[in-house]
């Protein structure tokens, strides 16, 4: 297979997976209170709207520079050996807006949901915790590197051994399972019908990433088709340091 084809390889079928959540969320909008609220004078529909672009250009964006790095070297070529730094650096800032963007969200819809402050505070503190301990484990037993997908761009992280260390104990892919779990404790805290929607369509689009661009590249780097891939780079031990 060509480069080229390489690089768009499954993207079809990303997009009508996309597709399919957009009109998923266009259905949730029916619901009584979804579009309810506002915050800083900007409606609760608009906040979605800006979470659901963010959520897809970040997917987006990881798709494009690992496939054009990972098949063809684009970004190494146009940016030399700051290639990864500057990809890391837009990722994080990605990345930091999803929870930011999704407060926004709650606070301008809240109280649109009855859930008591009890039970709200409870499912918080258990959301948080497994979240914490996936934080804790990705700094000491692989490092926010791998995190972010170097081994798209280093070869030599090619065959490094599975870990099985910390939250990687109980599954593979520690971070879809437990890391977008963050994102679904601002709807709870501020009872958000419409903060709950928006999670919901950020984990499921997460997978989308897994099944259409990350799967498929693990065959590549690694040379087999892991079952549960993801975490693609819930692969290799490392030194204790983070980065």
């Amino acid at each position: 297979m060509s480069p080229l084809k390489k690089i768009f390889e499954k993207q079809l079928l990303h997009l009508l997976y996309l597709m399919l959540l957009l009109a998923g969320l266009f259905l949730f909008s029916n619901l009584d209170g979804f579009r309810q609220g506002g915050l800083w004078g900007v409606e609760t529909i608009t906040w979605l709207y800006l979470l659901v672009g963010i959520t897809v250009i970040h997917q987006v964006f990881v798709w494009f520079c690992w496939r054009t790095e990972l098949y063809a070297g684009w970004l190494s070529r146009w940016l030399g050996h700051r290639a990864f730094a500057v990809y890391a650096l837009l990722f994080f800032l990605l990345i930091v807006s999803r929870p930011l963007f999704i407060t926004f969200l709650a606070i301008a819809n809240k109280d649109t949901i009855p859930i008591n402050h009890t039970v709200r505070v409870i499912l918080v503190i258990l959301l948080a915790a497994p979240s914490i301990y996936l934080m804790y484990s990705i700094a000491r037993y692989f490092g926010f590197k791998r995190a972010f997908g170097i081994d798209h761009f280093d070869s030599s992280y090619k065959g490094k051994p599975l870990v099985k260390k910390g939250i990687f104990r109980y599954t593979s892919n520690g971070m879809y399972v437990f890391g977008l779990l963050i994102l679904w404790m601002p709807g709870v805290l501020f009872s958000s019908l419409t903060a709950l929607a928006g999670a919901l369509f950020s984990h499921i689009y997460i997978w989308v990433h897994y099944c259409c661009t990350e799967k498929p590249d693990m065959g590549f780097i690694y040379g087999q088709r892991s079952p549960m891939g993801g975490a693609a780079r819930d692969r290799q031990e490392v030194s204790s340091n983070p980065f």
